[in-house]
């Protein structure tokens, strides 16, 4: 065996010495190289200033963002300029090599004048811009144009009646016959009455109403006084061509008392043939509608005849009346801000 097998723990003990003297050895040596690099002294010879160069124009730049700016556009020739992107030009379709500068170039989109689409900051480079809606409200550009509104707020929009479009009517056909022959001992009276809905209603006959006497009292009307007011009764002498003379006819007043159509007055012949009912026929209508602005087409409103409506459906100001309602058309009429009326005849759409 060798003498460091016999002697290993000795032979450990002074290597771990060995290597510490090393390490103690390296460090020494590295204080010396530092002391060296910096003779003149830690700080050095030059400024012993810390501070960062120019770092006192970071808080003069941080101060500057904080203040309020402001930013004025310039406006040559009338042509507010773009901060960012400057002056939009186009170029005239002819010559597309030649700019066309517009407060100086002829009407692209005659009647609207150039300035215009400068001044509302339209792009007018589209062959359909007349056509195009800016804001979304259901009018071209065109027609806020002609009618001097905002072309990019959509508060501010022609007249709505421009955009009402008629979709049919919806309909009760109904039919009040007087039964019996008033006369001045007894001019009370007895009715009939029908509808399309197949309502069948009928005074009785042992109590005739009397003169000024309301009847089908809650059936018809939203009030409880009833539909109808009997008024009286007349006789007429009315030519009969079959049998090419003149007859006496009682003719049956009655005033309609349901709220749009209150003072309507009918009258009826008593006790006409129910063969004839066709020719005393009435109407109760409805007009289905839309309105084709503010996002609201394709959504459907009904508004009665003779009664008043604003645009949109759920406006406060209601003037606007249904003064007629067929199957083909409506007419509305329009109360305007200084009093005046306007009708609008409105065909129903294909």
């Amino acid at each position: 065996m060798s003498w460091i097998s016999d002697h290993y723990e000795k032979a450990a003990l002074a290597g771990t010495l060995l290597a510490a003297v090393a390490l103690c050895y390296t460090g020494l040596n590295s204080k010396n190289a530092v002391e060296k690099d910096f003779e003149g002294g830690i700080a050095g010879e030059g400024s012993n200033d810390p501070s960062i160069k120019d770092g006192d124009k970071v808080a003069l730049a941080k101060s500057s963002y904080e203040m309020a700016q402001k930013w004025n556009r310039a406006q040559p020739d009338g042509r507010p300029v773009d901060l960012f992107t400057g002056v939009p030009l186009f170029v005239d379709k002819a010559n597309p090599k030649k700019p066309v500068d517009l407060p100086k170039s002829p009407d692209i989109h005659p009647p609207i004048p150039n300035q215009w689409w400068i001044e509302n900051r339209i792009n007018p480079g589209f062959g359909d811009s007349p056509q195009r809606d800016e804001d979304k409200d259901g009018f071209t550009n065109e027609e806020e144009f002609t009618a001097k509104t905002d072309p990019t707020d959509n508060r501010s929009h022609p007249n709505l009646i421009q955009k009402l479009g008629y979709l049919g009517d919806e309909a009760v056909k109904w039919v009040l016959r007087p039964s019996g022959f008033p006369d001045a001992q007894q001019p009370e009276a007895n009715f009939e009455y029908s509808n399309s809905n197949r309502l069948k209603l009928k005074t009785p006959a042992a109590e005739p109403i009397k003169i000024n006497g309301l009847f089908f009292a809650g059936d018809l009307a939203k009030d409880a006084k009833g539909r109808f007011k009997y008024l009286g009764f007349e006789v007429k002498s009315v030519r009969n061509d079959k049998i090419d003379a003149n007859e006496d006819i009682t003719i049956i007043r009655v005033e309609d008392q349901k709220p749009n159509k209150k003072g309507t007055i009918y009258e009826i012949p008593a006790n006409f043939r129910v063969a004839n009912a066709g020719e005393f026929t009435k109407y109760d209508r409805k007009a289905k509608l839309s309105l084709d602005a503010l996002g609201l087409s394709g959504q459907e409103f009904k508004v009665e005849e003779l009664t008043d409506f604003g645009l949109p459906e759920d406006s406060e100001v209601k003037n606007f009346r249904m003064m007629e309602v067929t199957p083909t058309r409506i007419v509305v009429r329009e109360t305007l801000k200084d009093g005046s009326t306007k009708l609008h005849e409105i065909n129903k759409r294909p």
